[in-house]
């Protein structure tokens, strides 16, 4: 499978994350307990995608000498169409956290926590997941076609609507699981994942919400990952398009928290990327469409489903006055 990524890129690559989630730990240590307000959140939101963006121009800068402008262009141009792409699919898995915090009655305090812990897990777990679908990618060329049908079968899904059954949190297996073979505590502990309570370790709630958090990022993941090989088969771009929109989602998390209601067309707006990105990767040998299609469609996809929610949502604030 042909690469630009070289032992170098990647070591650079993970030397940014790794001062990224540095800067991002030592914040959350300063400022720990505290509830991150919105105004916080659309800072270090915009300083995540400034962080992306840069990454892009100076990857850019780097293939232009190295390769030419040609590879260039194309690749800083997979490289955003998968970045928003991922930031795009990364919004309902917030949704999804906020569901989970909501029915355990997790304090703003204490999801900052969660999230950071989240965000890590998230990133050892695509990691893995990009390089085994890469593997995969390479040795049997025939899943790209079922990665295809499978985008498909899920735009159609977020067209169609979610059933309320399938947003019920206590129905999810790996809770019940753990409730029948775990002790844990019937009440918070503070921020602790694990008490000793007369020599018996117990597990409290907070460590079943960590685990619920990862479980719905590994679920989200399926649907993901798949989707960006469909805009590029190199596994550097994939790599860090995916973990790029992964680090900014604990500010997206808090910027969005009081706007889940409000985003009322963007699964509408998701199952369309999905069938669309789905379609491409099903009509590879029959059409290859330039990147800069796929990247344009994207962004004008977004761009009319956040209209549409602002519409819609300033549309029902002014018939409920």
């Amino acid at each position: 499978m042909e690469t630009i990524g070289s032992l170098w890129l990647y070591l650079a690559f993970f030397g940014l994350v790794t001062i990224m989630l540095l800067i991002d730990f030592l914040g959350f240590k300063n400022n720990k307990g505290q509830e991150i307000k919105v105004k916080t959140a659309a800072y270090w939101s915009i300083a995540w995608v400034s962080v992306a963006t840069l990454f892009g121009g100076a990857l850019w800068l780097y293939l232009q000498q190295t390769a030419g402008v040609a590879v260039a262009n194309t690749k800083v141009m997979e490289y955003f169409a998968g970045y928003l792409l991922e930031k795009s699919l990364a919004i309902d898995n917030v949704f999804v956290w906020l569901m989970i915090f909501a029915a355990f009655a997790i304090p703003p305090a204490l999801q900052r926590k969660l999230l950071l812990y989240g965000v890590l897990g998230a990133i050892v777990l695509r990691t893995i997941f990009i390089f085994i679908g890469a593997w995969f990618v390479q040795e049997f060329s025939w899943v790209l076609y079922f990665f295809g049908a499978f985008l498909v079968y899920t735009g159609f899904k977020f067209l169609k609507g979610q059933d309320e059954e399938d947003k019920d949190i206590e129905d999810m297996a790996i809770l019940k699981w753990l409730r029948k073979h775990m002790r844990i505590t019937p009440q918070m502990h503070e921020d602790k994942f694990f008490v000793r309570q007369n020599g018996v370790l117990w597990a409290t709630p907070l460590f079943l919400v960590l685990i619920l958090v990862e479980a719905s990022d590994v679920i989200f993941a399926v649907d993901s990952i798949p989707a960006i090989f469909a805009v590029t088969s190199d596994p550097f771009i994939v790599l860090t398009a995916n973990l790029m929109a992964i680090l900014g989602l604990r500010a997206m998390f808090f910027l969005l928290s009081g706007a889940a209601s409000k985003m009322h067309y963007l699964p509408y707006g998701l199952g369309i990327i999905l069938v669309f990105i789905g379609a491409k990767m099903l009509l590879l040998d029959v059409f290859h469409m330039p990147i800069w299609i796929s990247l344009g469609f994207i962004v004008v996809t977004l761009t009319i489903t956040a209209w549409l929610s602002i519409r819609h949502s300033k549309k029902y604030h002014q018939t409920t006055l």
